[in-house]
């Protein structure tokens, strides 16, 4: 109930209020297990990603989060699970690989962190990884502007939010060289999806 609270209350700021373009939204599975892998600018992008999808979305969130009581039942309604930085977290992974063993959509950020610069980063392997191993679909996506909200550029910037067609993954989870390669491809698809709408 309160995911979906929160959702109306998006599509009213992202929807109403900034009046976001939203493109490929046939692109998402009426159904059935997939990974959203978006680009990471801003502190909005992980409500921003999910507000115009029928789908509820799953995301790891910094641990940090969970050490404040209230912020931990918030990101827990909100479908967010804790992921340790900096290492590989196994408990995160069995965590993701659960939710897409169960049907449901994750949601990554491929670079890792938000771009401080806006520019795209480098994307780690896990999300080819987690592909790898659950043999889920990949749909890309890219966000546009949601780092000039409330900034002194353009307070209220008109933003966008593209919906790539789906990708798949289909090497070995022991090929390190081809983990890293689709990862990369994911990142150069969202550079190309972003592209068409700046």
């Amino acid at each position: 109930m309160f995911y979906k609270i929160f959702k109306v209350l998006c599509r009213f700021w992202f929807g109403m209020i900034l009046g976001t373009r939203v493109i490929g939204l046939e692109n998402i599975p009426a159904s059935g297990a997939f990974i959203l892998a978006a680009n990471h600018v801003s502190n909005w992008d992980p409500p921003f990603l999910g507000t115009f999808m029928e789908r509820e979305v799953c995301y790891m969130g910094k641990e940090e989060l969970f050490k404040n009581p209230v912020m931990a039942w918030v990101c827990r309604n909100l479908h967010v699970f804790p992921v340790k930085r900096g290492a590989a977290d196994k408990t995160a992974i069995k965590t993701a690989i659960k939710i897409l063993k169960d049907g449901k959509c994750l949601g990554i950020f491929p670079e890792g962190t938000r771009s401080k610069t806006g520019k795209l980063g480098k994307a780690e392997a896990g999300v080819s990884l987690i592909a790898a191993m659950t043999k889920a679909q990949i749909i890309p996506a890219a966000i546009v502007d949601t780092e000039k909200i409330f900034s002194k550029e353009k307070f209220l910037p008109r933003l966008a939010v593209v919906y790539g067609k789906p990708m798949k993954f289909t090497g070995s989870t022991k090929d390190k060289e081809a983990l890293a390669n689709f990862a990369q491809e994911i990142m150069n698809e969202i550079a190309r999806l972003k592209a068409g709408v700046i």
